[in-house]
């Protein structure tokens, strides 16, 4: 360091002063020692724990965290380090300031970690030092493994998962929501049923826990039974077994609604023929004539308890001939809607007659003259429905386009591997659901499902998508993507899947950061 005085500059040095022991040269200090004489008078270390034994059930991956709770926490991991840290006795007596892994052999059954910390020594010196810690890993099973392990039909709540309905679609994208939340980690068993999923666990509390998180994510109405299954008189416990019934409002996106008079009334003379855009929590609601929408909650649904005129199964596709928008854009509900008058054909009469229909779709902004579109059949369809016969006079369109069809470019990829996948739930299949024939409907309808998270964004912004590193795309299949452009069969586009990589790549990075950085705060 220098000093300026005036014109001339004072340079100033530290100085250096000799250890009292060794006599070694070194800068001066409150205890007038170096490092290393004082860390020979001074162990800072001294009546820290150096062994400890941590219990690890090996059927869930976890760790007991005295007295009762189980951590779920991987090897090397941010978690286990924390938890590691947690069961040092006397560790306020310094100061940590770095903890870090030191890799051991994963059977060995041994965890060691590297912690570094600081205390005041001899007349207020500070003195850093490092040891290492070694944890024994003693396998035992927590409550609820073991006690599936001793009977798996031991299950205290079940919750019946059920929607009536001819389709499961709305199951896979339920069992991608329960992934992503992990919402079913307390589930000790899985059913697959014909018209819904069993999830069975051993406590009522995680019961309540999973129909409070149905809620959330679809429009719901539930039920509660419980029967007694042993009683003690002496000490006056009861044991039950609890059975939670949870039915899903049976209206599913793109279905054809005619609304009760009473609800439309209610809605603002809204509709009567509406289509389901989206179904969260709550019911959205497309008047496809006018673009007017509107939300139905579950106690709105429930209330009035309509059912579908028409289902997705029953969709029909039509070429366009000729279109003519007759209105700007518009946003309903977060999605974008485009009003236009539309000349349209079955697909199926090519070469039978020359049928046509003009209709009015909202499709106007996704829908060009030759592309195909599927939608419903209102001219041959025979209708049968309460709500529909209640309006006297309605006159109803020949045809009503719910969204755009690939199906022709798709022909030219029958068969191709996707870039990406999907995960999927433990569960067991029911009896009743077994065959070839159930399984050629679910792998089907499983197809469709995977179809429509290409199709719709809107669909796939809640779930998680996984890059298939099986996937090889081909110099061929590059060179068309670039050609055909916008026209092409609509994928996931790489960069939502790159964002989940190096979402998941990031973690694992922090993952091992905490392993080799450790705890610097």
């Amino acid at each position: 360091m220098a000093q300026e005085t005036g014109m001339f500059t004072v340079p100033q040095t530290i100085g250096s002063v000799l250890c009292c022991k060794c006599g070694i040269l070194m800068p001066p200090n409150a205890a007038n020692m170096c490092a290393k004489c004082l860390r020979s008078e001074v162990d800072i270390t001294e009546g820290l724990q150096k062994h400890v034994t941590i219990i690890h059930c090996p059927e869930c991956n976890s760790f007991l965290q005295p007295p009762r709770t189980w951590i779920k926490a991987q090897l090397e991991s941010k978690d286990l380090l924390t938890f590691c840290v947690k069961r040092l006795k006397n560790l306020n007596k310094v100061r940590l300031v770095h903890a870090e892994f030191v890799w051991t052999e994963p059977h060995s059954k041994r965890i060691k970690v590297r912690l570094k910390v600081r205390k005041e020594v001899l007349n207020g010196a500070i003195l850093e030092q490092t040891y290492i810690v070694e944890y024994v890993v003693q396998d035992q099973m927590c409550e609820s493994c073991s006690r599936v392990q001793a009977n798996p039909d031991q299950w205290v709540a079940s919750v019946q998962l059920r929607q009536h309905v001819s389709h499961r679609r709305t199951f896979f994208y339920l069992e991608q929501l329960i992934l992503k939340h992990d919402a079913a980690k307390h589930a000790i068993r899985i059913k697959q049923m014909n018209q819904g999923i069993d999830f069975f666990f051993s406590n009522r509390s995680h019961g309540v826990k999973f129909v409070e998180f149905l809620g959330k994510v679809t429009p719901i109405k539930s039920r509660s039974d419980k029967q007694l299954v042993s009683h003690d008189p002496k000490s006056n416990n009861y044991n039950y077994k609890y059975t939670f019934s949870v039915e899903i409002c049976p209206i599913c996106r793109e279905d054809l609604i005619c609304l009760p008079p009473k609800l439309a009334v209610s809605l603002g003379n809204f509709g009567p023929l509406v289509i389901c855009n989206k179904v969260s929590n709550n019911i959205s609601l497309l008047d496809p004539f006018t673009l007017r929408g509107c939300f139905l909650d579950a106690e709105q649904y429930w209330r009035s308890s309509f059912k579908s005129l028409l289902s997705s199964r029953q969709l029909v596709e039509y070429v366009i001939l000729d279109l003519e928008p007759v209105s700007s854009e518009v946003n309903v509900g977060g999605l974008k809607y485009v009003l236009a008058d539309a000349q349209v054909a079955r697909t199926s009469d090519f070469g039978k007659n020359d049928l046509t229909f003009n209709v009015r779709t909202h499709l106007g902004h996704v829908l060009g003259v030759g592309d195909y579109a599927l939608g419903y059949d209102l001219y041959g369809a025979n209708n049968n429905d309460i709500e529909l016969d209640k309006y006297k006079g309605l006159v109803l369109p020949d045809a009503i386009l719910v969204k755009k069809s690939y199906e022709e470019k798709r022909q030219k990829k029958r068969g191709k591997p996707r870039s990406w996948k999907l995960k999927s739930l433990n569960m067991e299949v029911d009896n009743g659901t077994r065959g070839r024939d159930n399984e050629e409907k679910m792998n089907t309808e499983y197809e469709e499902f995977l179809r429509d998270l290409e199709e719709n964004p809107d669909l796939r912004f809640n779930l998680s998508l996984y890059r298939n590193k099986e996937y090889q795309p081909s110099e061929a299949a590059a060179s068309m993507t670039m050609t055909d452009g916008e026209d092409d069969v609509p994928t996931v586009p790489l960069d939502e899947l790159l964002a989940e990589l190096e979402l998941s790549d990031e973690e694992e990075e922090d993952d091992d950061d905490g392993g080799n950085d450790g705890m610097e705060e």
